[in-house]
């Protein structure tokens, strides 16, 4: 029996005995369950619902009424429906789904695995429900919107004995005015529930309330902070918004926990009151690097400290900037690439799909012919885009990336294109080149163009057409030589369809498209992982091997970060190793590896539980899997990893199919 059963057997045990004691003797469970959730039964109690109520008799909302709250909270779902479909992304086919409710615990949007969103219908687990705490008892929406607080409510912890069936991580989402403004939930079968859930949750509310506040105060400067420097940045970061005269018009909850002070201590008050330093005094520090960092004391502590924001052109009294200097300012040249001997030769290690993409590109070198990488997350994108640049006559000029995902909106301009000195507050005062001016007679890679935004398209266009970019505050072009490389994980063709990615730019990126195939699908892993291991071995002085074992779990793996992932895995593995050891085994690799484990043709196991004798009693498929499944667990001594890997599932999915009646 796995770990995580044995946790959660003793966790049912303990929560049959709290419930003896609440609700058959009227005594408080101390010790056996959270003293959250005590709270909440207690609530509950006094509201005069008793374990056993029925399902309140409350209509989920009409479609029309839905929309209209739907409407009600636009901001709210604007910025968190791409979280919660990445969140589901990550969650997929584990028997769970993802809700984002608003204040009074109405569920305004759910996403999910079917079969458990069938289930969960039949609790009214589903949009236009309410599943605030009085009505519904304890449950992870309800408690975290009454406690204020990040809540998982596991299977009989439910006040109500028809949801025991659940686990439930929630996790309130404060807006930018420092109100309660939703909560963000993942609902799933208790019986397999995951550790690490409620981390999950507790992280994407934390982004979520990172985009209402960025969005909110775009046109502000936002003062971001934390008292460590790697975290700036991060979901965790402080953040404030600073009018240009240096009053702070909003703190979010992060920072305010930061500081260790109230909303009401610092909205509306003078910057240097809260931060204990005036702004134009950070702006002097920060105007030689105003994308780095610089460390300030608040309250006797130092608080690391950074400007971001729209950051507005400075036109007083009708005066813009004039391009005076004669001579442009010296382009600060990207250093030559470091991957000198990744050519798109080396690239080649068997795979006929990447064999041709390499012909395809390899046949455009040194032709002005704009190259698109098509391919998921992970492929090896930006390692095909050095190789490209490597392999033509540009290899000994710049190599210049930008990824166009992982910068805020708002600074993407000034990175791209660059800045006129004092073109904004903070800016340093001889300006700074952009991306495409650091390309000059290089290469310029931009990573997921598709996620560029609109206004900024038309920009990017006009400098391809014209060959020339004017940096912001500037009324001066400058002409650039550049060879255009981009790449992205979606489908613009889809993407111009939905209005999202401009038609015109998109048949001037795509002079050559070349997709990349996904890890999973080449053929050449094997020559890959001796490859990557070679590399990342030499270091040993001691050349590594791969047991048979270790190669086939390599082979029969999914691999959904593709190649980066991959990449981890062989690093990790060889990190393992002892000193006197030069063999990975399956022992030195992850264990999801091996949730997943397709039999090799002419391997078969010698027990085919499919192939027994007939099941007795199995009147549906579900009972033919069940038993079938049992039978493969006694096989494999009661060990759950190898039952799965026997039956060719994950673990996960072989608890489901234990546990169905």
């Amino acid at each position: 029996m796995g770990s995580l059963q044995i946790l959660a057997d003793a966790h049912g045990q303990r929560l049959e005995q709290a419930r003896q004691l609440f609700f058959d003797q009227g005594a408080l469970p101390e010790g056996l369950v959270d003293p959250l959730i005590i709270r909440s039964w207690e609530r509950c109690r006094r509201l005069g619902l008793t374990g056993t109520t029925m399902m309140p008799e409350t209509d989920v909302l009409s479609a029309p009424s839905l929309k209209s709250e739907q409407e009600r909270s636009h901001f709210l779902l604007s910025q968190g429906r791409p979280i919660l479909e990445h969140i589901y992304d990550q969650i997929r086919e584990s028997g769970s789904m993802v809700i984002l409710a608003n204040a009074n615990g109405l569920l305004l949007e759910t996403v999910g695995d079917p079969d458990f969103v069938d289930r969960a219908d039949r609790v009214a687990l589903s949009a236009g429900a309410s599943w605030d705490e009085t009505l519904r008892g304890t449950n992870a929406i309800g408690t975290a919107l009454s406690e204020e607080t990040p809540v998982a409510v596991l299977g009989g912890e439910h006040f109500l004995e028809y949801n025991g069936f659940l686990t439930c991580c929630a996790s309130p989402i404060v807006g930018p005015d420092g109100r309660l403004i939703g909560v963000l939930d993942i609902s799933g079968d208790y019986r397999s529930q995951q550790r690490h859930t409620l981390g999950l949750v507790r992280l994407s509310a934390l982004i979520i309330e990172k985009r209402l506040f960025e969005s909110t105060h775009a046109r502000e400067i936002l003062v971001c902070f934390h008292r460590r420097a790697d975290y700036l940045g991060s979901p965790k970061e402080g953040m404030a918004a600073v009018s240009p005269d240096g009053q702070v018009l909003a703190i979010n909850t992060a920072g305010l926990e930061i500081l260790g002070i109230r909303q009401v201590d610092a909205v509306r008050r003078d910057f240097s009151i809260v931060f204990e330093s005036t702004l134009s005094a950070l702006v002097d520090r920060l105007r030689h690097n105003p994308l780095g960092s610089c460390e300030i004391n608040v309250n006797g502590r130092p608080v690391h400290i950074q400007l971001r924001g729209q950051l507005p052109l400075l036109t007083l009294a009708g005066r813009v900037f004039d391009d005076t200097p004669a001579t442009r300012p010296p382009v600060r040249r990207a250093e030559p690439s470091s991957h000198s001997g990744l050519t798109l030769d080396t690239l080649n290690t068997g795979d006929a799909r990447l064999q041709a993409a390499i012909d395809r590109a390899r046949r455009i070198l040194g032709r002005d012919i704009p190259i698109l990488i098509q391919g998921e997350s992970g492929a090896g994108k930006e390692m095909f885009a050095k190789a490209f640049h490597n392999s033509g006559p540009r290899q000994g000029s710049p190599f210049v990336a930008l990824n166009c995902a992982s910068i805020p909106e708002t600074l993407i301009e000034s990175e791209l294109f660059g800045y006129q000195g004092g073109a904004f507050t903070g800016a340093r005062k001889e300006g700074a080149p952009g991306k495409i001016q650091q390309a000059h007679g290089g290469t310029l890679f931009l990573d997921e163009i598709g996620d560029m935004p609109l206004n900024l398209q038309a920009r990017l266009l006009r400098v391809l057409q014209e060959r020339c970019v004017t940096p912001l505050g500037s009324t001066r072009a400058i002409q650039v030589d550049i060879s255009l490389v981009c790449a992205t994980h979606r489908k613009l063709r889809e993407e111009v369809a939905r209005g999202t990615f401009r038609e015109d730019l998109y048949y001037r990126l795509n002079g050559l498209s070349v997709t990349l195939p996904p890890l999973r699908d080449r053929t050449d892993i094997r020559a890959m992982v001796y490859k990557l291991a070679s590399a990342e071995a030499a270091s040993r002085g001691e050349a590594v091997k791969f047991s048979e074992g270790a190669l086939l779990a390599i082979e029969s793996y999914a691999w959904p970060g593709n190649i980066r992932q991959l990449f981890n895995v062989i690093r990790v593995a060889i990190a393992l190793l002892d000193d006197n050891e030069t063999i990975i085994t399956e022992t030195h690799l992850p264990e999801e590896l091996f949730e997943v484990m397709p039999v090799a043709a002419g391997n078969a196991p010698a027990f085919d539980p499919w192939a027994a004798a007939p099941l007795e009693g199995a009147s549906s498929l579900d009972e033919i899997s069940r038993q079938a499944a049992l039978r493969t667990l006694e096989a494999a001594g009661g060990n759950i990893s190898a039952a799965a890997r026997q039956l060719g599932i994950s673990r996960n999915t072989l608890y489901r199919k234990l546990g169905r009646m």
